[in-house]
């Protein structure tokens, strides 16, 4: 690439934003950071109580998620994020107006989302914060994918929407 790219794979909580970035990463050949293990013990602990994180508690962890996003650019390498991103505000944090910083919006019927959050085990979110990141969800324009495929066929099209645009 020469010049770096990052790949912000967002959404609310559940739709997969993990299991697509991880795969898109690989298919890559890129490396793929987990935003959640970016979070303060403190904003774990608040959604591990059930209560929605507000825009002072996201600000620490999207400035981490900022500087390893510009630290890949600046090494001119590739690198898949999966980050919630859900307000424009936030993802202004992470790409700073920046054209190497692409965000691919998951979606996904609330239904469907909730039943996927319901069956995780060992994860801080509770099923009873999806309402909340709904609420907060201010979708991008453009690159929206739903989730109701099998997660290869997600991957394949996020990559030819991409590649068809010269990102990839």
């Amino acid at each position: 690439m020469g010049h770096g790219l990052a790949i912000v794979v967002m959404g609310v909580a559940g739709v997969g934003k993990t299991t697509i970035g991880r795969l898109l990463a690989a298919r890559a050949g890129c490396r793929f950071v987990e935003g959640d293990d970016l979070h303060p013990a403190a904003n774990v602990a608040k959604m591990g109580a059930g209560q929605p994180l507000n825009d002072a508690d996201r600000l620490p962890w999207l400035s981490a998620l900022a500087r390893e996003i510009d630290n890949t650019l600046a090494e001119g390498q590739m690198m898949v994020v999966a980050c919630s991103a859900l307000k424009r505000s936030y993802r202004q944090v992470l790409g700073r107006d920046d054209r190497r910083v692409v965000f691919v919006h998951l979606t996904g019927e609330p239904s469907l989302v909730a039943s996927r959050i319901a069956g995780r085990k060992d994860h801080f979110m509770p099923p009873q914060l999806l309402a909340s990141q709904y609420a907060t969800l201010e979708p991008p324009d453009d690159l929206n994918f739903a989730v109701d495929a099998p997660p290869d066929a997600i991957v394949a099209a996020i990559e030819a929407e991409l590649a068809g645009r010269g990102i990839l």
